[in-house]
């Protein structure tokens, strides 16, 4: 049978370990040729190591796919171009963008540093831009030849972009940053055949267990061997397998949640209520009415406590 992915050629990038690799493992097997890139660098995006993706890469290869490492930064404008570049001249086209590659610097806002802000916003946002515009660019011009790639984005968010999380006010304007990229993206490349989505995942990998030992027990793999593992980042890349898919032509523009066997349909931000007057409001009449509003939870959105308790 098949793989959903026959004839389509991918980059994944931050593949080397964790989500990324678990991603690029299922779109080789789906069919796919795949750039396994990663700069091999810690959870917080210091040194370079490219035995990650080389590992990967030689796993696809011992089952029977196609596959090469590649370690350039995604920060790097002029590097995310030959990223792309190394996917059409070694395997002839592109059609696939996983934007996964991320670091954490996480700091409450009063210690953090420029370098933390800069960093972070670099790898997560810069990174994802950087790789988007080249490969819309390249689909565009395609496009126009009318060689019609139908090139698929998934942009990586988190949570911590779309609910809020303390300590991480770099790393979580970045996942919402991404989250909006994918919206905008998609509306913008309609036209050529190009789909955008994103997900927020909820997985075991450095950064909820490394970087944020806090939820490292939460996260644990479960003691019975034959018991079905919620935080295995294997059970994020079925979502990303179909959402680049064909199948997936009329699935744009979305934002899921997914762990464990859940994904979550997530709704951008929407109107939960609104106050009017005839006039030019006076501020104190204006805030009883936004108090009184906001008194009846018009407002509140879901929690993490909520969004765990969905996992059994």
């Amino acid at each position: 049978m098949a793989g959903l992915l026959e004839g389509k050629v991918a980059i994944v990038t931050g593949s080397g370990r964790g989500i990324g690799r678990e991603e690029a493992l299922l779109l080789a097997e789906q069919g796919a040729k795949v750039v396994v890139n990663d700069l091999g660098a810690g959870f917080d995006g210091s040194g370079k190591d490219d035995s990650p993706a080389h590992q990967v890469v030689d796993e696809i290869k011992s089952k029977g796919g196609e596959a090469i490492a590649n370690g350039e930064s995604v920060s790097d404008f002029d590097g995310a171009k030959r990223i792309i570049d190394s996917a059409i001249n070694t395997f002839g086209q592109l059609n696939i963008v996983v934007n996964n590659a991320g670091i954490l610097r996480d700091r409450m806002i009063f210690n953090m540093g420029e370098d933390d802000w800069d960093s972070v916003i670099a790898v997560h946002m810069k990174g994802s831009f950087n790789m988007s515009r080249h490969a819309c660019e390249y689909w565009r011009t395609e496009h126009k030849k009318g060689n019609v790639l139908n090139g698929r984005i998934v942009n990586t968010s988190s949570d911590a972009g779309l609910l809020g999380n303390p300590g991480q006010v770099n790393y979580g304007a970045a996942k919402a940053a991404l989250a909006l990229m994918a919206i905008t993206i998609d509306r913008e490349m309609s036209k050529y055949g190009v789909t955008a989505n994103a997900i927020a995942p909820l997985a075991r990998t450095r950064m909820t267990t490394d970087a944020t030992p806090q939820t490292a027990g939460m996260m644990a793999a479960p003691d019975e061997a034959d018991k079905f593992d919620v935080f295995n980042p294997k059970n994020i890349a079925p979502l990303v397998a179909f959402l680049v898919s064909e199948k997936a032509a009329d699935v744009h523009g979305q934002v899921f949640r997914v762990g464990g066997g859940v994904v979550w349909l997530m709704r951008p931000w929407t109107t939960g209520g609104f106050v009017k007057s005839e006039d030019t409001w006076d501020p104190a009449e204006l805030g009883d009415r936004l108090n009184a509003e906001l008194a009846k939870g018009v407002t509140k959105g879901d929690d993490l406590a909520k969004v765990f308790s969905a996992l059994g």
